[in-house]
C-alpha cells in the first residue's frame, strides 16, 4: 500500500510565518517575481469568494476586493518541507515528493519496524508528522484522493485495490490537476461533459488515445486506479553558501557577491573534486519574501568564469533589492579533471554526448523530458500507428 501525507496550504502557511492567524482572513500568495501574474495557494475564506490557485490576480481581486496578497517565500518553503521529509525518512520510509505539502511512501517495508501492520505504520506516521491528512491506497493517486477525504488528527481513509475504481468514480475530474502534466485536461473534460473520474474511466482506451494522446491515457489510468511506481527522492547533498549584502546592493556589488559565492562553493570540501551540473541562486529581499532560480549548465564545469556567465543572466532579473544572496548545488557532474583517451571512437563520443544531453534535459525538466521514437508499423495508413514514444535509456539505466 502507498501512504499519502498531505498538509493543506503548506506554501501559504510557510510564507505567513509568525502571522498564521491571517489564515482566518481572505489571503493568497502573490505571484512569484518574473512569473505569470497568477495567485498561489489561498485561504479558506478566499475560497469562499471563488478565488482558487492559478487564477489571474485581476480576476481574484474582482471576486474578493478585500483579498490580501502575501509575498511568496520559496526558500522558506523548501527548507521547511525538507524538514518534513526528513521526519518521514526517520520512519524508515523512502518518500517521493514533487511539490511541497505532498509526500508518498510505500508501507510494506515498514510493517516489521512499527508493529507488523498498516495501522501501526499510519499511527507512527501521525506521531511523527502531527496534524496531517493521511490516506492509503494501492497507488499514489488513490492515496492522494484518500488523503483528501481524511481529516487531520481524526481518521485515516484506507482504500483497497479492489475498491479503488469505485472509490474514485464519484470524485471530480479536477483532481487530475495534481499531476502537472495533466493540468490542462480537466477543463477540456468538463467542456466535453466529463465531470467525474467515473465518467472518464468508462471511456474506451482507444478513443481517449486518439483524442488526447499519452496524457489522456495517463488520465484514464489514474481514473481507473492505476498509477506509475513511486520514485523516492535521492539523499540530498547540501552544499550551499550565503552572503549578507549591504542595503540596496545592485549592479557591480551583486556581481562581486556572486563571484565570492562561486569561489566559496568551489572551495568546499564536500565537492570532492566534482564538477557542477545544476545550481540554484536565491535571494532574500529587504522588504520581505524570497526569490530562487535554478540553472542547469550546458556542460558540467568547475570553471568559475563559465559558472558566473551562466548565473549572471539570472541575477540580472532580480526583481527587488536583496538583503542576502545564496548559491546552492542541486546536482554534481563527473570529476572536474577527468580525461578521456587521446584517440576515441567517434561513435562512442557521439553516444557519450547524447547521454550527457539527455541527463541535462532530465535535470531541467524531469525524468520524462527525453524520449526516443520507435518504429512499430511503418506501413500503416494511420500516422499514430507508425511510431511511438518510449523512454530513452542511457548507459547507466541499461546496466541496471
Amino acid at each position: 500500500m502507498v501512504i499519502g501525507a498531505l498538509i493543506p496550504r503548506f506554501e501559504l502557511v510557510a510564507a505567513l510565518g509568525e502571522h498564521r492567524a491571517l489564515l482566518g482572513e481572505a489571503v493568497a500568495l502573490a505571484p512569484e517575481a518574473g512569473r505569470e501574474q497568477m495567485v498561489g495557494e489561498v485561504s479558506a475564506p478566499a475560497e469562499a469568494f471563488g478565488v482558487v490557485r492559478g487564477m489571474h490576480v485581476g480576476e481574484a481581486l474582482t471576486r474578493c476586493p478585500e483579498l490580501r496578497l502575501v509575498p511568496p517565500d520559496p526558500e522558506g518553503v523548501r527548507e521547511l518541507w525538507g524538514m518534513v521529509l526528513d521526519r518521514v525518512e526517520s520512519l524508515g520510509a523512502a518518500p517521493e515528493s514533487d511539490r511541497a505539502g505532498e509526500a508518498y511512501f510505500e508501507s510494506e517495508g515498514l510493517h516489521g519496524l512499527h508493529g507488523g501492520g498498516l495501522n501501526d505504520v499510519l499511527s507512527a506516521a501521525r506521531r511523527v508528522l502531527g496534524s496531517v491528512r493521511l490516506g492509503a491506497g494501492p497507488c499514489r493517486f488513490v492515496a492522494y484522493a484518500a488523503a483528501r477525504q481524511a481529516r487531520p488528527r481524526r481518521r485515516t481513509v484506507k482504500v483497497k485495490a479492489a475498491d479503488a475504481a469505485a472509490f474514485l468514480a464519484p470524485l471530480p475530474a479536477a483532481m487530475l490537476r495534481v499531476r502537472p502534466e495533466l493540468a490542462a485536461l480537466p477543463d477540456v473534460f468538463e467542456r466535453l461533459g466529463l465531470r467525474t473520474l467515473g465518467e472518464l474511466a468508462a471511456l474506451p482506451s482507444r478513443s481517449v488515445a486518439e483524442r488526447f494522446g499519452p496524457p489522456g491515457l495517463l488520465a484514464l489510468d489514474l481514473a481507473r486506479g492505476r498509477d506509475t511506481p513511486l520514485e523516492p527522492r535521492r539523499p540530498p547533498e547540501p552544499v550551499s553558501e550565503r552572503l549578507d549584502l549591504p542595503e540596496a546592493a545592485s549592479g557591480q556589488q551583486l556581481e562581486r557577491a556572486l563571484d565570492l559565492l562561486i569561489a566559496r562553493l568551489l572551495a568546499r570540501r564536500e565537492r570532492r573534486g566534482r564538477s557542477l551540473r545544476a545550481l540554484a541562486v536565491s535571494a532574500r529581499f529587504v522588504a520581505g519574501g524570497t526569490w530562487r532560480q535554478a540553472v542547469t549548465l550546458r556542460t558540467p564545469s568547475a570553471d568559475a568564469q563559465r559558472i558566473r556567465l551562466a548565473l549572471g543572466t539570472r541575477l540580472a532579473v532580480l526583481p527587488a533589492p536583496a538583503g542576502s544572496l545564496g548559491l546552492e548545488v542541486e546536482s554534481f557532474g563527473p570529476p572536474a579533471h577527468e580525461q578521456g583517451h587521446l584517440v576515441r571512437d567517434p561513435a562512442a563520443v557521439r553516444r557519450e554526448r547524447l547521454g550527457e544531453a539527455v541527463r541535462q534535459a532530465r535535470q531541467s525538466a524531469g525524468p520524462e523530458a527525453a524520449l526516443r521514437i520507435l518504429e512499430v508499423d511503418p506501413g500503416s495508413r494511420l500516422p499514430e500507428r507508425r511510431t511511438l514514444l518510449a523512454p530513452f535509456l542511457d548507459d547507466k539505466r541499461k546496466r541496471r
